[in-house]
């Protein structure tokens, strides 16, 4: 069976472990936002939007991959695809433009909706494909807020979600924390760790786990 390790940083940043050992992040951040950085090996870097706290590259060699542009990419085994979308409600008139990143990697497939600012349509959930695992903006204010990101998994209908991007202790941006998801989606279960192992075969729909730092 394939295996992938799946580790929240904070904010919007993940590194996925490939099967092979191959290291995937994505949205790093300046530590200046409160959370402490990963600074170890990374192969591919991808970035949804260029602001500080997405994409923060200093502490990686320059010849790593990075893709910060929608379009699809390969790297080894993993197809990586960016779709086109925004960080507002307003066709990106407020905060400009966000990028979708989808992770194929076996047959497991990862979807990272960065800093996603509306619902989306039914078009773009279909151009997405079958998810996985759905990691998702929930701080609202420069996203989606709790009650729109739980309608958006309801939608997506993934086997695991993962939120993100949501008020914690060790930041003081503007966001909501993360109560208004929780009790939206009713049915979150609260890890002890900041990584978790994701399997192939899910099974069930909308399972929400919540990692912890």
């Amino acid at each position: 069976m394939i295996n992938l390790n799946l580790t929240w940083f904070g904010q919007s940043c993940f590194l996925i472990e490939t099967d092979e050992n191959k290291k995937i992040l994505t949205d790093p951040f300046d530590e200046a936002l409160g959370y402490k950085a990963y600074k170890g090996a990374v192969d591919v870097v991808t970035i949804s939007h260029h602001h500080f706290d997405h994409d923060c590259i200093k502490n990686f060699p320059e010849n790593i991959l990075i893709f910060d542009k929608p379009g699809t990419y390969k790297y080894e085994n993993t197809e990586i695809i960016g779709f086109p979308s925004y960080h507002d409600n307003l066709k990106g008139a407020a905060r400009g433009k966000n990028i979708i990143f989808t992770f194929k990697i076996n047959n497991i497939k990862i979807c990272h909706l960065g800093d996603l600012g509306y619902v989306l349509s039914e078009d773009e959930i279909n151009s997405l494909g079958n998810i996985d695992v759905l990691l998702i903006p929930v701080g609202g204010n420069f996203t989606i807020d709790g009650d729109e990101a739980a309608k958006l998994c309801r939608k997506i209908n993934s086997k695991i979600v993962v939120p993100m991007h949501y008020k914690t202790p060790l930041i003081s941006l503007p966001i909501d924390g993360i109560d208004k998801f929780i009790l939206s989606m009713k049915n979150a279960e609260k890890l002890h760790e900041s990584k978790l192992i994701i399997e192939e075969n899910l099974s069930g729909t909308n399972r929400v786990l919540i990692p912890t730092i």
